[in-house]
């Protein structure tokens, strides 16, 4: 500081820089709200395009109209400002929890009792987050006039604004979701807005009227979420518990999705953000479908690559080939194959195959790494979980068929998992379509598991379908005798004109959602 500024310009500047901060941190939080919603709203309602939509489109309007009512606040500014940023780091910052506290305290079908709360919450949040800016807008346009004119201010604050959206966008899921979890997010940013509400409070001490009691409110709110913080991981534990009914083993949340492990008197269950993956009692029935008669069918295949799977069920299966010589198992997920590699009761389930010399694991998208691969396989398994939202829609798409088409050897073999012929029998057939517009000939098939009901699949080729004589031995399901039964689709699975699935339209995605949403 030269000589010439004196103490009160310096305790401006610092003014100045702390405001701004705070408009940082306010975008950061607003931005966690809204992201932690609609994350939850998919998580516990289905993973679903139309759950972030929705949530997102809420959470705008009530942004715009926390805006048009700042309008009405003409006195007390920095009162009211700390108010709203106590009431959205309390109410936004504990959003997560009361969400999942409130899901597993509801009966089963209530899921519109859950979505009434989800969007009043969202509402509310939404509003309170809305009102923030411009009375920070305000604050500074009246305490620091001679430095901003109206240009100034708003390129300052949004620039701020922006920025702070900016990181906690890239953070959320890569480093805040796989590191503490949605309900510790929510509450370390809750904690975040009481910070900037305690700073407004020592800043503008000296025209703060009510300073006892907006102390006491800053005391009490920052004491709500310290407790929430420590207690978060015991209600995450008792909410995930009431919601899979089983004990958990295993529960983490990586930068792609939640994974939780649970294990009971009827065996062992694996859960992607709720959805349920396998069951250990009759995974065997679902993963010798899959696997068996088109490894059966080729004869003797040296060369494999499986897309998603990475539980190592599906590799499992493959290795009880002789002839194989390698397996590439294609997973986005490093956390799943690690879990289920090095975890001796997972690893168990899939009889160690992740361990086996004849596999290689790429942790990669599989529509990307399809793109820059040349290599053809004499059977690819695409086992990836059911198209529900558009991430997982383009790996059903014609686009992404043609380039299995590209990797498959000239007597080769794909086959793929495809959802339920008879819950969501037009998304079944929707996929046999694609398929066949790539120019493959496809057999459909289904196998009936408990765990799931009755499930699809479809073998695809260049070639028609050889029906093998003979499989491995030690098989429990997959048998010569009992294959025509698979082949044969009764009257209520028969097949139903649908559209081809495109990059272009995702038709896939909406039909699924429809389908399976009459069954929730």
């Amino acid at each position: 500081m030269s000589d010439s500024q004196s103490p009160a310009a310096s305790r401006v500047s610092v003014a100045e820089l702390l405001l701004l901060t705070s408009v940082f941190l306010i975008a950061a939080c607003g931005l966690v709200y809204e992201l932690a919603a609609g994350a939850l709203a998919s998580y516990l309602l289905g993973d679903s395009v139309l759950q972030f939509s929705t949530v997102i489109g809420v959470y705008l309007f009530a942004m715009g109209l926390g805006s048009w009512l700042s309008r009405f606040v003409e006195r007390q500014l920095v009162g009211v400002f700390l108010q709203v940023e106590l009431l959205v780091g309390v109410v936004g910052g504990l959003m997560p929890a009361a969400l999942f506290a409130v899901h597993s305290l509801l009966p089963p079908g209530e899921a519109a009792t859950f979505r009434v709360l989800l969007y009043a919450l969202v509402l509310l949040v939404g509003t309170l987050v809305g009102l923030e800016i411009p009375l920070v807008m305000r604050i500074l346009k009246r305490h620091f006039s001679a430095r901003y004119g109206l240009k100034d201010l708003v390129s300052q604050v949004l620039t701020f604004d922006y920025l702070g959206a900016l990181l906690v966008a890239l953070a959320f899921p890569l480093v805040l979701v796989p590191h503490l979890g949605l309900v510790r997010t929510g509450v370390a940013f809750g904690l975040l807005n009481v910070a900037v509400a305690v700073w407004a409070l020592w800043l503008f001490r000296a025209e703060l009227r009510a300073r006892v009691s907006l102390t006491a409110a800053c005391a009490l709110s920052a004491l709500m979420l310290f407790t929430a913080l420590l207690g978060a991981e015991q209600l995450t534990t008792w909410a995930e518990d009431r919601f899979y009914g089983e004990h958990i083993v295993f529960k983490q949340s990586s930068a792609y999705q939640r994974i939780v492990v649970t294990d009971g008197r009827a065996g062992t269950r694996l859960f992607l953000n709720g959805n349920l993956q396998f069951h250990s009692k009759d995974e065997y029935r679902y993963h010798e479908a899959l696997v068996q008669p088109a490894m059966a069918a080729h004869g003797a295949p040296k060369r494999v690559l499986v897309l998603g799977g990475g539980d190592g069920m599906a590799v499992r299966e493959i290795l009880k080939y002789p002839s194989v010589e390698q397996v590439t198992l294609v997973e986005l997920d490093p956390l799943m194959t690690t879990l289920f590699r090095d975890n001796a009761k997972l690893a168990a389930l899939n009889g160690h195959s992740l361990s086996s010399p004849k596999l290689r694991i790429v942790n990669a998208d599989a529509f990307g790494w399809l793109e820059q691969q040349q290599d053809v396989f004499d059977v690819i398994v695409i086992d990836f979980p059911d198209p529900s939202n558009f991430a997982l829609g383009k790996l059903y798409t014609a686009s992404f068929y043609e380039l299995v088409d590209q990797h498959l050897a000239a007597g080769g073999y794909a086959v793929v998992q495809t959802t339920s012929p008879l819950i969501a029998r037009r998304s079944f057939w929707t996929v046999v379509t694609t398929i066949e517009a790539t120019g493959l000939t496809t057999t459909p098939y289904h196998a009936h598991v408990p765990s799931f009901g009755e499930w699809g699949f479809v073998l695809a080729a260049r070639r028609p379908f050889r029906r093998p004589t003979q499989f491995p031995p030690g098989l429990r399901f997959v048998s010569p005798s009992s294959l025509p039964a698979l082949l044969d689709f009764p009257p209520d699975m028969a097949r139903v004109p649908t559209e081809v699935n495109r990059l272009s339209n995702q038709a896939l995605v909406q039909t699924f959602e429809e389908e399976w949403g009459q069954v929730h």
